[in-house]
């Protein structure tokens, strides 16, 4: 093939054509018309020898020539990107757009004093946080859309990792709660009835997993999907929460919790920092990394105990 002939938007067009497989979402997605978009998938068409897109009853399917496609166009038109990156990154005259994938303890935690910061060095930086989802769901054309990631483990592919801080985790019960510094003894908290979280992506509450492996079970009477979920259920009945230590603390005068240190002790928990590897040299995201990197060594370690 003549690449000199070749009109390299078409490769655009095709990225998204791929990762939409409908031609009308794939024209909004990189801000084309219909026309303009169908008019380039015929092209694409003659060019590639293959329909790419065909109709399976009401909606569009891949063929397997475009299935095949999806990786490596990926790969080579973020390549293409890098070339024209900036060598520098201008935060206080940035329009920037950045995209954080969190649970909703790390938002609670990060996103205060981070918009703190950009208000004072970056106003026209915005972030986006997205719903958390597990290494499991998180398929390669979301993870293009990711600027970082904080989570625990080591699962998210090709995205490097740094510790960004660590944590503990503890008893969250109503100030007031009837069994309340009882919760101490192990007899008192398997009696209790327990509110657990279990996130997207993930079969079951990261504790009860823990508990699992050391032969016990704890009463379980709710199940929510978030953290802060959890506290709000713990602040207002006498149900237990057993979550991250920092979250606690963040939300205890605002919802009149009481920590109290649990009988087992699950160790430390490590929150880290995850972002592309496409993305390694690239100044906006070095200046980010920067800022949440300081933002963790604010936080402090917590040492002394082994990783969960």
């Amino acid at each position: 093939m003549n690449l000199a002939s070749l009109d390299l938007n078409l490769l655009v067009v095709l990225d998204a054509l791929l990762l939409e497989a409908n031609v009308g979402r794939a024209a909004m997605r990189i801000g084309l018309s219909q026309p303009a978009a169908s008019h380039a998938l015929r092209r694409l068409r003659d060019v590639l020898g293959d329909p790419l897109l065909v109709r399976t009853g009401a909606r569009m399917e891949l063929t397997p020539r475009a299935q095949a496609l999806r990786a490596p166009l990926a790969q080579a038109l973020d390549q293409v990107r890098g070339l024209f990156m900036p060598d520098e990154f201008d935060a206080a005259r940035s329009e920037r757009r950045f995209r954080l994938m969190m649970p909703d303890l790390a938002v609670e935690l990060l996103m205060p004093p981070l918009m703190k910061k950009l208000d004072a060095v970056a106003p026209g930086v915005r972030i986006d946080v997205v719903p958390w989802r597990g290494p499991a769901i998180f398929t390669a054309e979301f993870a293009r859309t990711i600027d970082m990631v904080i989570s625990i483990g080591d699962a998210f592919r090709a995205f490097h990792r740094q510790l960004l801080y660590t944590d503990s985790d503890a008893l969250a019960v109503r100030r007031g709660h009837p069994a309340g510094a009882r919760l101490k003894n192990k007899e008192t908290f398997f009696k209790a009835r327990h509110v657990a979280v279990i996130i997207r992506g993930q079969s079951e509450d990261l504790i009860d997993t823990w508990l699992r492996s050391k032969g016990q079970e704890r009463r379980i009477a709710l199940v929510v999907p978030s953290y802060i979920e959890a506290l709000h259920v713990a602040a207002r009945t006498d149900l237990v929460a057993f979550v991250p230590r920092r979250l606690i603390a963040a939300l205890s005068k605002q919802l009149s919790l009481t920590t109290v240190a649990p009988p087992l002790d699950p160790g430390i928990d490590e929150q880290f920092m995850f972002y592309p590897t496409r993305a390694q040299m690239d100044p906006g995201s070095i200046w980010l990394r920067t800022i949440m990197l300081g933002i963790g060594k604010s936080l402090g370690r917590i040492d002394g105990k082994a990783p969960r």
